[in-house]
């Protein structure tokens, strides 16, 4: 006879293990309760005579509650199905543990692999790559059916992204940044009011990346187009203040040569302030957000030429890039 494990694996009848599972129950009772050999025995004999081919463990395990509870041997039954309980709590246990001590030590080569955007040694990363650990743990035991996992296991399929499942959380979202920014947004509780200035808006927009990608574990994707608005009110603003400084003791050419000084200043230093923070911050996961800016140009859109800038000026900047420790 075959017996059918619960993980699907077939594996020959063995009756010691009915003998050693009833001894272990056996323990816990009194003697007048206990199953004798001769009983165990019969239990044994009925399950063979059954001529089955194969049989599942648990209509195995089934057959023997049964049997203890015709013989009288209530207690033991009970002390067999707690048994039989606590077996399944065993093979269900937490399987953490090792991976957990291999990431705080920093053994774990397969997170480092895995995931080379990411520091293991940092605290953040750490607490990341624990939840993470917790999440796939449970999401494998409890959370899906026993197929999928199995079929997991296996490489049949692959589940994605295990590692949140258990959270409210999801992956990768396109952020409503002209929506954000034209009409405020709230931040950790904190109403952020529309910008003024283009150098604000770009703080603002760095600040708004964080605190999505800080909640999701995906990329984040942002319209640039909607920061030309902004580089405008710049411009007004340098209108107003330089008419104020200089008034009529100046001539339009050098009025537009400090305007468009400060316009340019205004507009290295906002980008600067995009691409440093997207660059250098750190999420509560661990690395820099990855985000994706999209730069495209709409004809019919009243900002063209501030967008084209700050289009030209990313990219020129992102071309310089970044100096790195060694360097």
């Amino acid at each position: 006879m075959k017996v059918i494990k619960r993980d699907g694996r077939i594996v020959d009848y063995d009756k010691s293990k009915i003998e050693i599972a009833i001894e272990k129950a056996n323990k816990e009772v009194i003697d007048e309760e206990k199953a004798g050999k001769e009983d165990i025995k019969k239990i044994i004999t009925y399950i063979e005579k059954l001529n089955k081919k194969r049989m599942l463990v648990e209509d195995i395990q089934d057959i023997i509650e049964a049997k203890l509870m015709e013989l009288g041997k209530y207690e033991l039954a009970k002390k067999y199905i707690v048994y039989r309980y606590t077996r399944a709590l065993v093979r269900k246990s937490n399987t953490t543990d090792e991976s957990i001590l291999g990431l705080i030590r920093n053994e774990n080569t397969e997170f480092n692999e895995k995931y080379a955007n990411k520091t293991a040694f940092l605290a953040s990363t750490q607490r990341d790559y624990i939840a993470g650990e917790v999440s796939r743990d449970l999401t494998k035991r409890l959370l899906l059916p026993e197929k999928i996992s199995k079929a997991d296991e296996e490489g049949i399929l692959h589940f994605h992204d295990a590692e949140y499942f258990i959270q409210p959380i999801f992956n990768s979202s396109v952020i409503n940044i002209g929506d954000m920014l034209d009409n405020g947004t709230v931040i950790n509780g904190n109403m952020i009011e529309t910008p003024k200035s283009f150098s604000v808006a770009c703080t603002v927009l760095t600040q708004i990346i964080m605190a999505v990608a800080s909640n999701q574990y995906g990329r984040v994707i942002i319209d640039l187009k909607h920061l030309g608005k902004y580089l405008r009110r710049s411009r007004e603003k340098f209108i107003t203040e330089i008419n104020e400084e200089v008034g009529n003791l100046v001539d339009t050419d050098i009025i537009q040569k400090l305007l468009t000084k400060r316009i340019y200043k205004e507009l290295a230093s906002g980008v600067q302030t995009i691409h440093y923070q997207i660059n250098t911050l750190m999420t509560t996961n661990g690395p820099s957000p990855s985000v994706t800016l999209l730069l495209h140009l709409d004809p019919e859109d009243e900002y063209i030429k501030e967008n084209a800038l700050i289009i030209e000026e990313i990219l020129k900047q992102r071309l310089q890039g970044i100096k790195n420790s060694n360097r």
